[in-house]
């Protein structure tokens, strides 16, 4: 996995492209919501795109424990905490894409 360097802004590498064929919807959409946000469609791309990289590296990040506390780990995996009233709660409604 690369430095933290590469995943800090300001980084001072030179600035490479990346050239995308999308569909001419995804790209209105990714315009409405650069728009909103006040941005352009690179810099919302951009920062999009940096967000799930990053995401997705820190999912798959390595950690170790000692032995305790990996039994502890692999105990509370094993046996999850009852669900609560609102855990309950949430489980019943129905989602909005239902309604």
């Amino acid at each position: 996995m690369g430095h933290v360097s590469n995943i800090v802004p300001g980084n001072t590498e030179a600035k490479g492209s990346i050239n995308l064929r999308i569909d001419a919807g995804v790209r209105q959409l990714i315009d409405e919501a650069a728009a909103v946000l006040g941005k352009s469609r690179t810099e919302f791309m951009v920062e999009s795109a940096r967000r799930e990289a990053i995401d997705v590296l820190l999912d798959q990040r390595l950690f170790a424990l000692d032995p305790e506390r990996f039994d502890a780990f692999v105990d509370a995996l094993d046996n999850p905490p009852a669900p609560g009233p609102k855990l309950r709660a949430l489980m019943q409604r129905v989602p909005a894409w239902e309604k």
